[in-house]
């Protein structure tokens, strides 16, 4: 975990177009500090995906800068890069689960990755997966879930092995209110742990149970970043 307070994710005078379309971010200026806690705001097409996957190094920019870590992302160098991601945990909008993997499996798969022992793979990841109310489907496979059950899935697999940061994508969409703050609470306790969040929501809801700032993406332009609150 990096030391509390240093700059994990700095983004300079970032553009980001898809080939042959209008440029969708517009130069976006962000520092996130390790224990930051933002929600990403916009309507639909602002480019909230987009941005998220620049950060977890899916996307490379059109121009401008990107450090992950304090240190310039190695677009180039596949092995580095994959180290560098190794330590973010991610929340796909579309979950993005291998449908060939059991439950257990998929959220175990960061662990294997990272050499865990088969003796703390079994011990953490039920405990886990009981925690988001799914400890009895942990043998079953994806296709037999639910959009909802799917996505706490996939929130299990970007947690499970404490990334220093933490990005998600709508990761209360479709789980009801009790479960949403429950996997809330999740975050923040994350969160107090060092982790850094940033949580893309539509949710007034989900914004309004926490103090934590919000920033927003309105036309390509990234507004409102403000330190979080001391309390």
């Amino acid at each position: 975990m990096e030391q509390a307070g240093k700059i994990v994710v700095s983004l300079k005078g970032l553009g980001f177009r898809y080939k042959g379309g209008d440029e969708i971010l517009k130069d976006i200026n962000l520092e996130l500090r390790q224990g930051d806690f933002y929600f990403l705001t916009g309507a639909s097409g602002a480019g909230k995906t987009t941005l998220l996957s620049l950060i977890q190094l899916g996307l490379r920019p059109t121009r401008g800068s990107v450090q992950i870590f304090g240190r310039d992302v190695p677009y180039h160098d596949h092995d580095a890069k994959a180290k560098l991601r190794r330590r973010i945990g991610i929340v796909f909008q579309d979950y993005k689960l291998l449908n060939h993997l059991s439950v257990l499996e998929n959220v175990a798969l960061p662990l294997r990755i990272m050499k865990r022992s088969s003796k703390y793979i079994q011990s953490h990841v039920p405990e886990l997966l009981e925690w988001v109310g799914l400890k009895d489907y942990m043998h079953a496979r994806p296709e037999e879930l639910s959009g909802g059950q799917q996505q706490r899935v996939a929130i299990a697999r970007a947690v499970v092995n404490n990334p220093d940061i933490l990005i998600a994508d709508e990761p209360t969409g479709n789980v009801d209110e009790d479960m949403a703050k429950k996997l809330l609470f999740l975050f923040q306790q994350l969160n107090r742990m060092g982790t850094t969040v940033l949580i893309a929501t539509h949710s007034s809801n989900l914004i309004g149970q926490t103090k934590f700032p919000v920033i927003s993406l309105e036309d390509g332009w990234l507004h409102g970043q403000k330190r979080r609150p001391n309390v």
